[in-house]
């Protein structure tokens, strides 16, 4: 595991943010018919080994089986009804598309999803499922991206971005407002960080209320482009490849508006985490929680279970963003000793 510290914070705090605090109350609010309130459990096994107060925030309970739906719903939500007539278009890992296509479908909305060949077949599934149509447009998510874009210039098709949107960002900081709604102190939330959507909605809903909470972005060691980017000073482009936290694979755009400026801001701290720590969150999460979880909602648990991290205290918490993994290949990744060897 890997780790890089600091943020320039101070450098862009006087700058105006794309979304605050009564954006996400307003999007709470927009989508509370859809999308319900997540537990926010206490983990004894981890709160034992770290000394602190472990909690995991389970968004693997909506009905999609990730906190996609949370942004999607309040995007597709504010269309007009000229746009959802043309149909949403969407560019996805899996999870973003599953949750466009779901919402869609209750709205009877005509939708397509834009998906590169390394997305999972058990994922491509999902979404069709859903009555949605499924584009496989060549082997990374800029090339997906090309396709819902030609879309959208000859269709006329709304594209609901899978990160890089101000509605898209609130409906996902709606996750950090139940957590201040559920602790009355939050020290630290440990999340996925991939284009930055999930991240900065939170870390906007935290630090609007308490400025002091530390927000850990976890990626994988293969592509962590948003990682990339934050060392870089600008958005670059990392090549994707093959990893068990699928979830968070893909680039954030090199015309990226608003989650890069944001993570930058107000993410205190990154970590990557190798192929055998991710598997080895995933392990921790089914033998000691009871849950299943794909990789990209592991990352937290994996950091804790890393030396690293064990200086937090008080307050963690987890996001566990979703379940939407192959359970054949869950089952091969959990048959293994706790340092994620395969048995």
């Amino acid at each position: 595991m890997t780790a890089h510290t600091g943020n320039r914070y101070n450098s862009l705090r006087e700058q105006a943010d794309p979304i605050g605090w009564a954006d996400i109350e307003c999007a709470r609010e927009r989508i509370s018919p859809w999308v319900k309130k997540t537990p926010l459990v206490k983990s004894a096994a981890l709160s034992r080994l770290t000394g602190a107060s472990v909690y995991l925030k389970l968004e693997t309970v909506h009905a999609t089986g990730a906190f996609k739906l949370r942004g999607a719903a309040n995007r597709i939500l504010e269309l007009t009804e000229k746009q959802r007539e043309r149909g949403v278009v969407a560019v996805s890992t899996g999870n973003h598309g599953r949750a466009v296509a779901y919402i869609a479908g209750r709205l009877n909305i005509p939708a397509t999803i834009c998906m590169s060949a390394l997305v999972p077949e058990n994922k491509l599934k999902a979404v069709r499922e859903t009555g949605a149509e499924v584009r496989i447009a060549g082997s990374s998510q800029d090339e997906a991206q090309q396709e819902a874009e030609r879309l959208v210039k000859e269709k006329g098709m709304a594209l609901i971005h899978p990160f890089d949107d101000p509605a898209i960002i609130a409906g996902q900081g709606t996750i950090g407002a139940e957590i201040l709604e559920d602790l009355e102190r939050v020290d630290a939330v440990l999340a996925g960080l991939s284009g930055g959507g999930l991240i900065s909605g939170i870390a906007v809903a935290l630090k609007s209320k308490q400025p002091d909470v530390r927000v850990i972005g976890l990626s994988p060691e293969r592509g962590p482009a948003m990682y990339e980017s934050i060392k870089a000073g600008k958005p670059v482009v990392v090549a994707e490849e093959a990893t068990l936290a699928d979830s968070l694979g893909g680039g954030i755009g090199l015309d990226n508006r608003y989650t890069f400026e944001l993570v930058s801001k107000y993410v205190d701290d990154y970590v990557l985490l190798s192929e055998v720590q991710i598997a080895a969150g995933m392990h921790h999460l089914y033998y000691h929680e009871r849950l299943v979880a794909e990789g990209a909602a592991a990352v937290g648990v994996a950091a804790l279970l890393a030396d690293s991290l064990r200086k937090l205290r008080g307050n963690i918490v987890c996001v566990i963003s979703g379940n939407n993994i192959d359970m054949g290949e869950f089952t091969r990744l959990v048959a293994c000793d706790q340092k994620g060897d395969r048995a």
